[in-house]
């Protein structure tokens, strides 16, 4: 087939879903398909464009056999109201332009974030005549409401309408945890046209490897340390600030080491918040290239997913697929009734604990220090459910076999009929 994958993130960005589009594209290609990327100049996490491709307004290159055509947008690390519109508008137009400049696609594949491309995603399938598949990494614009990124009635209304518009246009939709489902299903989608595809991981790169002789703690002069690691987003969803407080419940404990890596921005805010509480056991720490992504998470003991309380049903951390595929323990700081805990609870790898409550984080993470056959038990069970159920050559199957479904018959009658 002739796949257009249509995503804002791509590699080399680190984190969130560009690595799992990249894993996804090149795993396509492997299986005899031709893979276009779609996607923006890489930005993230710093929110400025990486100097190789700055003063570009379109870059086409090719990795791994899949053709990247790479397009400007408005990116600034400290956006205002007006530069995060700008932003969206300017991948909506130029993103546009490129997915032109190829040819006809098979079946498209479109991520969101970013919400908005879904008219010039949609527009393509019309032009194309061809399926066009919602990966919903996010349910916008109800993450951004919750967490307050979104405050604009105006703008609300008009991303509520983006997101009919999406659900409707879209031959599929392909969501990556069960809340999601409910939360569609409660806006009237046809349940015909979601397909639950969890998220991935590359489970022969990210395995488990041993503590000793590990590079990553003795740099950090933490070879005898208990490390609790947290790696990802420090965003308006995860709120460390509850992670840092439970560091300074454990200060009297040498022995216990708690660290942050994320992006420079992120830890500039948080290191204020660590200075004025006062905690000398939190190391801050910028990402670790892809390719020294193992031995980091091989370095925890324990790994942490943590959510505010108001993240219910509308994100899932692509992280809890990592943790397990690296067999380390989890213990997640999340809503109880969210997409997080139920996933943690059913890989039987970690331990849930509510949000926001640095008191009952500070607890789980002393019963695991004083309980280290527990950890390894979690741990244990992590590499296998990681195993048994995200590994990447499952999705690819899945993906593979949906694509076969909808290029044979692009358009049921259940679809065609919302789509009128």
């Amino acid at each position: 087939m002739r796949i257009l994958i249509y995503s804002y993130n791509y590699h080399p960005e680190p984190i969130g879903i560009a690595p799992l589009m990249t894993e996804l594209a090149e795993g396509l290609v492997k299986r005899g398909h031709s893979v276009r990327v779609v996607t923006a100049m890489p930005n993230y996490p710093q929110r400025r464009i990486y100097p190789k491709y700055r003063g570009k307004l379109y870059h086409t290159e090719y990795k791994n056999g899949v053709k990247i055509q790479r397009s400007y947008v408005w990116i600034r690390p400290k956006p205002s109201l007006l530069d995060r519109i700008l932003l969206e508008l300017s991948f909506f137009i130029t993103s546009f332009l490129q997915a032109l400049n190829g040819p006809r696609p098979d079946i498209i594949l479109f991520t969101v974030p970013s919400l908005p491309v879904c008219v010039p995603a949609a527009l393509l399938g019309w032009l194309y005549a061809c399926p066009v598949v919602l990966n919903l990494q996010d349910i916008l614009p109800e993450a951004a409401v919750h967490t307050s990124l979104l405050k604009n009635k105006y703008l609300i209304r008009i991303f509520a309408a983006l997101e009919k518009f999406a659900y409707r246009s879209a031959t599929k939709i392909t969501v990556i945890a069960d809340g999601f489902v409910e939360n569609l299903l409660g806006k009237g989608v046809p349940k015909s046209k979601i397909e639950l595809l969890a998220n991935w991981a590359d489970v022969n790169f990210i395995r488990p490897l041993p503590k000793e002789n590990n590079r990553f703690r003795a740099v950090y002069q933490l070879m005898d340390k208990f490390v609790v690691l947290y790696s990802g987003n420090i965003a308006l969803t995860q709120g460390l600030e509850t992670v840092v407080e439970a560091a300074k419940s454990l200060q009297h404990i040498p022995d216990i080491a708690i660290v942050i890596l994320g992006d420079s921005l992120g830890l500039q805010r948080l290191q204020q918040y660590v200075l004025r509480c006062g905690v000398s056991n939190v190391l801050l720490l910028p990402f670790a290239k892809r390719e020294h992504l193992p031995e980091m998470l091989a370095a925890a003991d324990v790994g942490l997913v943590v959510q505010k309380q108001n993240v219910i049903s509308f994100n899932m951390p692509s992280k809890i697929q990592v943790l397990l595929a690296s067999g380390r323990a989890i213990v997640a700081s999340v809503p109880l009734s969210g997409t997080a805990a139920s996933s943690v609870q059913k890989s039987g790898g970690g331990i849930i604990v509510p949000p926001e409550d640095p008191h009952a984080l500070t607890a789980a993470i002393l019963d695991l220090y004083k309980n280290p056959e527990q950890v390894e038990t979690l741990s244990r069970r992590s590499r296998q459910y990681a195993i048994e159920q995200y590994a990447l050559e499952q999705a690819l199957n899945r993906y593979e076999a949906l694509f076969d479904s909808l290029v044979a018959h692009p358009i049921d009658e259940a679809n065609a009929s919302s789509i009128r």
